[in-house]
């Protein structure tokens, strides 16, 4: 999903329809306010999404907006892409050291602000993919991550079960418990899981 944050209406829906040409689907707001108050409603998602951020908005611009963003910790998830009418290269800057994924300045080249969010989008399903693994791997007790080890490792069931010092039933549960801990069928789709 696409958030367009811009005070314009003409700016919102233009970036809508561009959207719409490459099949990405796009919500819009007419503030930051409102944008947040999605954001705080307990429903916002980020994975997969990315957002375009007007600068210059009356009550609050899009700097505070990602002030905000920040301190939800969604920023380093949420790709947000910069745009202002005022070029003002030392904000470009300090905005992109803090994380921003880009910045434009209006007028924009359509197609070169759409393959952008495409690459916003693809790396906030990465992150949000990757972010799902490492919850599955905190699901794991101490002893299955060491069994999760010796099986990345190549190891074969008696050969884990010979240096944790249990019986080779033990290894095979433990062995189970992962891999439907982690969502996968074989150690193969592990390894490719965890690389």
């Amino acid at each position: 999903m696409l958030h367009i944050v811009d005070d314009e209406e003409v700016v919102r829906d233009s970036l809508s329809w561009l959207a719409s040409s490459r099949a990405i689907p796009a919500t819009t707001y007419d503030c930051g306010a409102k944008f947040l108050a999605y954001v705080e409603a307990g429903q916002f998602d980020p994975a997969g999404d990315c957002v375009l951020l007007d600068v210059r908005m009356p009550d609050m611009n899009g700097v505070a907006v990602f002030d905000q963003l920040h301190a939800h910790g969604l920023a380093q998830r949420l790709p947000v892409i910069f745009l202002t009418g005022h070029g003002d290269v030392p904000m470009a800057v300090d905005t992109l050291k803090r994380g921003a994924f880009d910045f434009f300045e209006k007028p924009f080249n359509d197609n070169d602000l759409m393959d952008r969010v495409q690459e916003g989008l693809a790396r906030s399903q990465q992150a949000s993919a990757h972010a799902a693994v490492h919850a599955r791997l905190a699901t794991l007790s101490s002893r299955e991550r060491e069994v999760l080890d010796l099986i990345l490792a190549g190891k074969m069931n008696k050969v884990v079960a010979d240096e944790l010092g249990i019986s080779m039933r033990t290894v095979e549960v433990h062995r189970a418990h992962i891999f439907d801990k982690m969502q996968v069928k074989t150690a193969v789709e592990l390894a490719g899981l965890l690389k």
